[in-house]
């Protein structure tokens, strides 16, 4: 370990290799949190340039040691649990904002930039990112992506794979590679900017990334509606297909409102951002779809809405030993199927974006995995999933985390062979122990 740690230090200095016995249980935990019980690594390494990271994978390659690729580890408990990690490399240090085209609305960033770091320099013209991942105030840009952690914000705005413009990283051979660009075009072959996208650091490590950003709106409002979910569903439906322009349409369970001091029953909320005369007409247009169905309505205006959102938010997270799903649905079910989700689970905290059908679900840490397939097997009914982000590692060692039922396992496995021959790069973290 001391001649590995040599190497290491010639390449990042000696300020950007701690030894993992030098750690702090603060520091270990959430490494700990992403990998099977047994030997840890031996050092958390911290690049500062995409060369010196480039240098540390051609070292690790050489020598065949393993790699846990992370930023500033917010969300590396989500999804399997890597094996025999021998390197964890972050990506922290790669924070700077290269460029921000004003004019063209696309922001060039590197990957290890907080998100709410590059917000307040976006905001600064007027501008933003289009999306509210969770642990807002500490995930990175890169683990944003390699967890396609987009939130509410993508009815509107699409995902975060669908922002992305030109994209920067290293290989597991320590190629830097290099797609799209700065501006709308190309491209030849594979995808990159989407492939990389919920990839959970296993096809290559980020290191820059060009997005498209967009203008603050002057106002915002919250409608919020609740009641019989079959009110509900319909005031859904009228809304997804009349001429409203929401943000975000989000369907809640009733243990959710109830958290949120909303109600206990079972709700929409619906927000509205643009100009204010626009704003204000929109949430009167649902709040009379709302009474049109019968419908109990609150009206959320921009002094406390966000707060409801940042709420809503830090319950979908749920509490340390809490476990957190990520679900698809029809969208033109999801009502049917949170309703079944809470006769299954009375105290199931969930949440649908109404507009695409993805969702989350927390629930307690006494929950069996009985009953995560059966809840696996009521999303994958209709089409859809339900995987283990989060949850204890005792569980997710008792269960498939990923629960994929497609045909395209084949066809990771190729494109993961060919990325990462050795398979280096977060070892059985994906899909299949990809």
């Amino acid at each position: 370990m001391k001649a590995v740690a040599q190497v290491l230090e010639s390449i990042v200095g000696v300020a950007g290799v701690c030894a993992w016995d030098t750690l702090t249980e603060a520091q270990r935990s959430p490494m700990l949190q992403a990998m099977m019980p047994g030997s840890p690594p031996s050092h958390l390494v911290y690049p500062s340039t995409p060369e010196e990271l480039a240098a540390v994978m051609v070292y690790a390659a050489q020598q065949r040691l393993r790699v846990l690729p992370c930023g500033r580890r917010s969300k590396l408990h989500w999804g399997g649990l890597v094996k025999g990690v021998d390197l964890v490399i972050s990506a922290e240090r790669l924070n700077r904002l290269v460029d921000h085209a004003i004019g063209d609305l696309t922001v060039t960033a590197e990957a290890g930039i907080k998100f709410s770091d590059l917000q307040d320099l976006l905001r600064k013209s007027g501008q933003f990112l289009a999306i509210d991942p969770h642990y807002p105030d500490e995930a990175t840009l890169g683990g944003i992506i390699s967890t396609a952690d987009t939130g509410a914000m993508r009815h509107r705005y699409s995902s975060i794979r669908d922002m992305i413009l030109g994209i920067s990283f290293v290989r597991s051979d320590g190629q830097i590679v290099k797609a799209g660009g700065r501006v709308v075009k190309n491209v030849a072959g594979y995808d990159l900017m989407k492939l990389l996208t919920g990839a959970y650091g296993t096809l290559g490590i980020i290191t820059q990334v060009t997005l498209r950003v967009y203008p603050i709106s002057h106002a915002s409002q919250t409608v919020v509606l609740s009641g019989h979910r079959d009110s509900l569903a319909q005031a859904a439906q009228t809304l997804l297909s009349s001429a409203l322009t929401p943000t975000a349409i989000e369907a809640l369970s009733a243990q959710t409102m109830s958290d949120l001091e909303l109600g206990k029953e079972m709700g929409l909320l619906i927000r509205f951002q643009a100009i204010a005369e626009s704003v204000k007409e929109q949430a009167a247009r649902s709040l009379e779809v709302g009474a049109a169905f019968g419908l109990s309505s609150q009206l959320y205006p921009d002094t406390s809405e966000a707060d409801l959102w940042r709420r809503l938010g830090e319950k979908m997270v749920g509490e340390t030993d809490s476990i957190v799903c990520k679900i698809g649905v029809k969208p033109s079910e999801a009502i049917a199927v949170l309703t079944q989700i809470e006769q299954l689970s009375q105290t199931a905290g969930a949440v649908v974006h109404l507009g695409s059908g993805v969702g989350q679900l927390v629930l307690s840490s006494e929950t069996r995995t009985f009953m995560i397939q059966e809840l696996r097997s009521l999303c994958q009914a209709t089409g859809g999933y339900l995987s283990i982000l989060q949850a204890p590692i005792p569980f997710k060692q008792q269960i498939d985390v990923w629960g994929y039922a497609g045909s395209a396992l084949d066809l990771m496995q190729t494109i993961k062979t060919q990325f990462d021959p050795n398979s280096l790069l977060s070892p059985r973290r994906f899909v299949g122990g990809i």
